[in-house]
């Protein structure tokens, strides 16, 4: 049985041996449980980003970093690729965990929600749960979680205190634009999901995006990355079969569509529910359909938002 705990925890277990080089900074708590900071009180690194966007994939993902040009100007990329897209993405990636602990709050992704089952239904319908003794979370958080969050974790996913693990990065930092442009497939699996479509048929998943620059601000900091899989994420995925929901897949069938996120979120109110779900999918994609032995590309990369989005000055 694929257990996405167990291949996430050797990841952290390297990570752990590697603190100074990968610039973060680990902690044990009273409590026996680890946290390990990669962007709060530390810089992080591309390096812990890479390895921070695999332990979210638990173990299921390949990830990359390479640099390549929008408009003639040099930008960071991430490729990311898995064979066990159903998995790795949705059972683990997906940030579908709300941590609420007292003053505490984090998104909560990465395969400890195969233990806790958060969300029911997305297990109910790739099929899947863990079963392992050690449960590792990925927080997006600007603030480190204490004993109590850690306690809340291990109840939920039914382990010891001290076989929890917690990687930490805000949005606004290096580990945090590298691991939100690193959910590229993910975000197409969850649209397809979403679309009605059976995921389990998806058979490979491999996408890039470019790496948002870092800004000082987490809420401007989350506009850029998800415009870096909006306006420029691009996905190729491998289908037994091909069907009309397909054809809804890019994020350019969104009626929010086509103004930088943080605009958007901003004349919401930022408030998430009043944003259009559907936007959160890569521009681009081509399904590569093994039933018919056809491939289709829909959708478009858009340098113009991107480029606003990430508020690039070029001074010759």
């Amino acid at each position: 049985m694929i257990s996405v705990n167990e291949g996430a925890l050797d990841i952290v277990e390297g990570m752990l041996d590697w603190e100074e080089e990968l610039k973060i900074k680990s902690y044990t708590l009273k409590n026996g449980s680890t946290v390990i900071d990669c962007g709060v009180n530390v810089t992080g690194s591309l390096e812990a980003g890479i390895a921070f966007t695999e332990v979210c994939m638990g173990g299921l993902g390949n990830v990359s970093l390479f640099t390549d040009y929008i408009e003639g100007a040099p930008f960071t990329f991430i490729n990311v690729y898995t064979d066990q897209p159903s998995i790795s993405c949705l059972g683990a990636q997906k940030a579908g965990w709300q941590i609420k602990v007292g003053k505490y709050f984090a998104m909560g992704s990465g395969p400890a929600r195969a233990l806790a089952l958060k969300p029911k239904k997305t297990y109910e319908k790739i099929e899947y749960e863990d079963d392992f003794d050690s449960a590792v979370i990925a927080l997006e958080s600007s603030q480190l979680p204490d004993e109590e969050v850690m306690r809340s974790i291990a109840s939920e996913c039914d382990v010891e205190e001290e076989n929890v693990y917690a990687l930490v990065a805000p949005t606004a930092s290096i580990v945090g634009s590298v691991q939100v442009s690193g959910r590229v497939v993910e975000t197409a699996l969850y649209k397809l999901s979403e679309l009605g479509y059976d995921v389990k048929k998806v058979v490979s998943g491999i996408g890039r995006a470019p790496v948002a620059p870092v800004v000082n601000d987490d809420v401007r900091a989350m506009g850029i990355t998800n415009d870096s899989i909006i306006y420029y994420g691009s996905v190729v995925l491998t289908v037994e079969e091909y069907s009309e929901e397909i054809e809804q897949l890019p994020s350019s069938r969104s009626r929010d569509y086509g103004r930088p996120f943080y605009v958007i979120f901003k004349e919401a109110n930022y408030d998430f529910y009043k944003i259009d779900p559907y936007m959160f999918a890569p521009a681009q994609v081509l399904i590569n359909d093994l039933k018919e032995g056809k491939s289709y590309v829909i959708g478009t990369l858009n340098s113009r938002v991107i480029l606003e989005s990430y508020g690039v000055n070029k001074k010759g």
